[in-house]
Formats: C-alpha cells, sequence, structure tokens
C-alpha cells in the first residue's frame, strides 16, 4: 500500500511536469527575438523545456529565477536562485534585470513568461520606497498568521513594482504567459501573484489583509498602502486596462489534471478513485477533521462511498504557527491530525505531500500514514498529541521512517492528498 501511494504521488507531479506537458503550448518564434522572464519553483525545467523544443535559429534568451536548489543546466535562458517562501536580494536583482530587459523589447518581439508556483516570493522588485527588510518583514508575517495565498499576495501585489500585471504593462511586445497552477481556482491573478495579469484587488483590500489577521507591517509598508488607498500612489492595472490587449495568459498544468492521473493509479490497482476536488484550504488540521468524519462514515456505514476507496483531494491548507520551533508543513501537520482522528478506524492508509517536493521548510515533501502509526509511535515514545500542538510533525513522522523525502520536483501544483479506505 505505502508503494500505492507513492506511485500515485509521482502520478501527480508527472502530470505537471513541464519537460512533459510545455512543448505543444510553446507559440511561434516571433519575426524579432524571444525573451523568456520565469520565476517559481518549476522556472528552470520550464526554461529547460523551452530551450529543447524551440528553434534552433530563432533568437531566444532571458532569466529564469528559481528556488535555491532548484536550478538546472541551460544554455540559452541564465537560471539563478533565489530566496523562498521569504524573498531576498537575488530574487530582486533578477527581478530588477527583467524589468529592464522587458522595458526593451519592440512589436516585433515576444515577452515569453513562465510562471509557477512560489514566483511571488522568487519575483520580488520592491515598489518605490518599500526596502527588501520591510517586504521580508511582512512577508514572514503573513505566513506565520495562517493567511490564505490569495490574501498574502494581495499584500505582496501592492508592494511590487512586478507584479499585480505590471510585468506586462510594462511590455511593448506582445505577451504569452504559460502558467503552472499552484493555487485553488486557477486564477492567474494569483499565481506568482500575477505579474502578466489583471489584478481586481486594491490597495484598501492589502490593508483590510493586514487587519484581519493582526499584521503589525513597518512603517513604509503601511504608509505605501494607506497612501494607495487614499488614491495618492497608482494602483496596479485592473481588468479591461488596455495594456493587457496583447497578452495571453494560459494555464498548462493544474491540480485537478494531476489528481486525474493519480486517480487512474488507483483505478489500475482496483480500488475506486474519488476526486474530492482540488479547492481544499483552511486550516490543516480542521481539513483533517473534516475528512475524518467522512472516511469514518465511509467505514461504519458504506456511504456515500463503497470501500476500498481512495479519497484524492488538492488545495492549499494553512499553518497557524503556535511556537518559534515548530518543524514540518501543511502536509505533514495534515496527516498527523488525521491520524490522531483516525485511531482505532482500522485499514486507512494515506498520504499527504506538496507536489513542489518540499513541505514547508523541510527537507520532506510530505508523509505517510499507516493503520498502525499511532501504535508504533507509542513504543518509541513519542507522543502524537504533543507533536501536533507544538506544530512538530515533521520530527513525528521523522521518528517512524514515515517520511516522503523526493527532493524537489522542479514543478508545482499545490498539495496532493489521498486517503485509502482498504
Amino acid at each position: 500500500m505505502r508503494r500505492l501511494l507513492e506511485d500515485s504521488f509521482r502520478a501527480a507531479v508527472a502530470a505537471a511536469d513541464p519537460l512533459k506537458i510545455l512543448g505543444p503550448h510553446l507559440p511561434r518564434p516571433p519575426r524579432g527575438r524571444t525573451l523568456v522572464a520565469a520565476a517559481g519553483k518549476a522556472a528552470a525545467s520550464m526554461a529547460a523545456a523551452v530551450e529543447r523544443d524551440w528553434p534552433q535559429g530563432a533568437p531566444l534568451d532571458g532569466l529564469a529565477i528559481t528556488r535555491y536548489r532548484h536550478a538546472l543546466p541551460t544554455s540559452r535562458i541564465r537560471v539563478i536562485e533565489a530566496g523562498h517562501p521569504v524573498p531576498d536580494q537575488a530574487g530582486e536583482a533578477g527581478a530588477r534585470e527583467i524589468v529592464q530587459r522587458v522595458g526593451a523589447l519592440t512589436a516585433d518581439d515576444l515577452l515569453l513568461a513562465l510562471l509557477s508556483g512560489g514566483g511571488s516570493s522568487l519575483l520580488s522588485l520592491p515598489a518605490e520606497g518599500i526596502a527588501m527588510a520591510d517586504l521580508k518583514a511582512v512577508t514572514t508575517q503573513l505566513l506565520r498568521c495562517g493567511a490564505m495565498i490569495q490574501e498574502i499576495n494581495t499584500v505582496r501585489k501592492h508592494l511590487s513594482s512586478i507584479q499585480g500585471g505590471r510585468l506586462a504593462a510594462a511590455c511593448k511586445a506582445p505577451v504569452l504567459a504559460l502558467i503552472i497552477s499552484d493555487v485553488t481556482g486557477d486564477d492567474p491573478t494569483h499565481i506568482a501573484s500575477g505579474p502578466c495579469a489583471p489584478d481586481p484587488s486594491t490597495f484598501r483590500d492589502a490593508l483590510d489583509v493586514l487587519a484581519k489577521y493582526g499584521v503589525a507591517p513597518p512603517a513604509a509598508v503601511r504608509s505605501r498602502l494607506e497612501n494607495g488607498a487614499g488614491g495618492r500612489v497608482a494602483e496596479t492595472p485592473k481588468p479591461g486596462d488596455a495594456a493587457f490587449a496583447r497578452v495571453e495568459n494560459r494555464v498548462v498544468a493544474t491540480a485537478h489534471r494531476s489528481l486525474e492521473a493519480a486517480a487512474e493509479t488507483f483505478r489500475g490497482a482496483g480500488i475506486t478513485p474519488v476526486i474530492l476536488g482540488d479547492t481544499l484550504t483552511g486550516e490543516a488540521a480542521e481539513a483533517a477533521k473534516v475528512l475524518a468524519a467522512l472516511v469514518r462514515e465511509v467505514r461504519r456505514y458504506g456511504s456515500p462511498f463503497a470501500s476500498p476507496v481512495a479519497l484524492i483531494s488538492g488545495g492549499e491548507c494553512t499553518v497557524t504557527l503556535r511556537g518559534e520551533n515548530g518543524r514540518g508543513g501543511r502536509c505533514s501537520e495534515f496527516l498527523l491530525a488525521l491520524g490522531i482522528e483516525l485511531e482505532g478506524v482500522e485499514g486507512i492508509h494515506a498520504i499527504a505531500a506538496d507536489t513542489d517536493g518540499i513541505d514547508g521548510s523541510e527537507d520532506n515533501a510530505g508523509a505517510l500514514l499507516a493503520p498502525d502509526t499511532l501504535a508504533r509511535a507509542r513504543t518509541a515514545g513519542v507522543d502524537a498529541v504533543q507533536r501536533l500542538a507544538a506544530n512538530d510533525s515533521y520530527g513525528f513522522f521523522a521518528a517512524l521512517g514515515d517520511l516522503l523525502l523526493t527532493g524537489p520536483t522542479l514543478t508545482n501544483v499545490n498539495d496532493y492528498r489521498a486517503i485509502v479506505i482498504a
């Protein structure tokens, strides 16, 4: 069963592998030159896919900004690594270079933007008056408070000189953005904070996010947002702006397509797959309670699904940290909470992992849960409830040898979860 769960995860990742899916979406070369601007955890693999399939005689160059340890060798598109999930100066320098090079394009050229999850941090060019230290500070607070990614990106877009449609607005050439979606709903405005997409959010919305979560931003951040809300700073380009008449945002991989690929793995093993959707959000531990209730219903009453069944879901949960020493991400926390909720329920196996191969700040993609997980933990002297309260899901599963370690997958379509009721 462990092998089957891991195989289903690999199938989900493969369905979003740029080297497998990007080629059919590449345009014909323009009369002029093509500049690639890539940002995200999949930036290097997307750049490599473009290089492989681009006509050798057609001008092509550019820059790809990806997370540390996510680079690939390329020959025509330069790859640099930068900070994620908190931005850094390397990302700022790369974003500044992209803006400068985009500004030199003409109507005969093409801007080919390659965007994927993580691009919001990696493509960080603070707006005038905002220092990188300010951006780091507010980003760190937002990541710790349990805010949804769409809310975090609303703030980021209004502190940026490149996101929220500003990259496309600065370009005189046609723009094609090929996008691997890591957000629920697959709206380009939320993926990598939408550098090529219209932004319907406002400065006032950004202030509301900070107020909702009690975030106390640096003075420069608050000043910019308040000046924007008061009309003293120009808003991000909105839907209907003429700048987007020459722009196409095309989503080429989604979480749901990856869930469908994983479903085929279970179907081939004689287990009925049920896709619960790719929009599961909220606190990871609370989401686990909801799915645990569904599992108990299936186990006890054979409703609404008969076993054997695999309940498959995607989306992005959050974790509100209760201390300074938590280890593990939302996937591992979800799985630990699920195990606690289902203790005593027989025949339950599960996996929860981030399709980018990194769950939170540690080195695991996620973890695996077996019917005897909590019993083995007790034998080893590991208290599941205590570990959950300390946000130490990584330490819990590491002690049992149940971490899923894949290394960076060089793509990202959000979280993957499968619960098998055997």
